[in-house]
């Protein structure tokens, strides 16, 4: 006789197993594949509601297909190089070419498949952090799923319940995947557009790596002494600007996927947080900041109104500033 939690196990694992059979019976998404390290152009939606893309800082935007009304995306999970500064590469592991892998837009209420192909030589999972999904698509491997074996493609299906910013990374030996630059953002934007506009919407991802000089690999076993601390696996002088026209409503949206916590400080202005882990905050909720703490695991998102200027954005722990965050 099975208990309650044998059942529950059980339930999983048969909805795994239907999502690796019925990848033999679909056509895959293209997976699309980046070799960029610059920030790439937002993606307009060519089909599907309506939404302001956002802009990934040194990243870019997953491309989708319609499919009798399902929003479908394909990610690689692979070995990549990146460049995380001029004269500077590292070989990590990542998605479809890069790390951090290309962010996923879509809009609340859209169902979504997300094929994930496994190509690195151990296997992986998906979990999308954040987002509120059935228990079978969660990607905790050994316990959502039995895990995506090298050379086999899992398939992700679900709907978008509610619009904020969200991250995607294994649920698999994450000790080692994560620490090689394994993750990315999900962008799920409102089904109203007329909620919440901004005029720039940014988005990144905070990590770490520790790699020795004259090495390419990061020590995976590495906790907290790490050498470089990134926006989006690269870092200062080499990241991108956040361009923005005077009086602009700006956004930006980021997700703390490191060790340790950290105190982001924005120059020059007042912004106030609009959105955090548990949705968008009411505007009798915020009030005027310019430093926010974003701790580990957690995706915050702030607005202001640009200001003419050149303008300082950064980690205030001022070893991470140095190393160069």
């Amino acid at each position: 006789m099975l208990n309650r939690r044998q059942l529950l196990g059980a339930g999983g694992v048969m909805v795994s197993s239907a999502a690796f059979a019925q990848t033999s019976n679909m056509s895959l998404p293209e997976a699309a594949d980046m070799e960029e390290a610059t920030t790439q152009p937002p993606l307009q939606p060519s089909s599907g509601p309506d939404y302001n893309p956002v802009v990934t800082l040194n990243g870019w935007t997953a491309p989708f297909r319609m499919n009798n009304g399902v929003k479908e995306f394909h990610l690689v999970a692979e070995p990549v190089e990146r460049e995380m500064a001029v004269g500077m590469t590292a070989n990590l592991w990542g998605y479809n070419g890069q790390s951090p892998g290309p962010t996923i837009e879509a809009v609340e209420g859209e169902r979504v498949r997300i094929f994930v192909t496994n190509k690195l030589p151990e296997h992986t999972s998906v979990h999308w952090h954040g987002l509120i999904l059935p228990s079978g698509m969660d990607g905790v491997s050994g316990l959502s799923h039995p895990g995506i074996p090298p050379g086999k493609t899992f398939v992700y299906e679900f709907d978008l319940t509610k619009s904020g910013t969200f991250m995607y990374h294994p649920h698999a030996d994450e000790m080692v995947q994560m620490a090689m630059g394994m993750m990315g953002l999900f962008i799920v934007h409102p089904r109203d557009p007329a909620f919440m506009p901004v005029d720039r919407d940014f988005c990144f991802l905070l990590n770490a790596f520790d790699i020795e000089p004259g090495t390419y690999v990061p020590k995976v076993m590495t906790m907290t002494d790490f050498n470089m601390w990134c926006w989006n696996s690269r870092i200062f002088p080499d990241i991108d600007p956040l361009v923005a026209a005077k009086g602009d409503r700006v956004r930006i949206r980021v997700g703390n996927l490191t060790m340790t916590n950290h105190p982001i400080h924005l120059h020059g202005h007042d912004f106030e947080v609009t959105c955090t882990d548990g949705g968008w905050v009411r505007k009798e909720a915020r009030w005027p900041e310019v430093s926010i703490d974003v701790a580990v695991g957690q995706m915050r998102a702030f607005e202001f109104n640009a200001i003419p200027g050149d303008w300082a954005i950064h980690c205030h722990k001022s070893h991470h500033t140095m190393n160069a965050m």
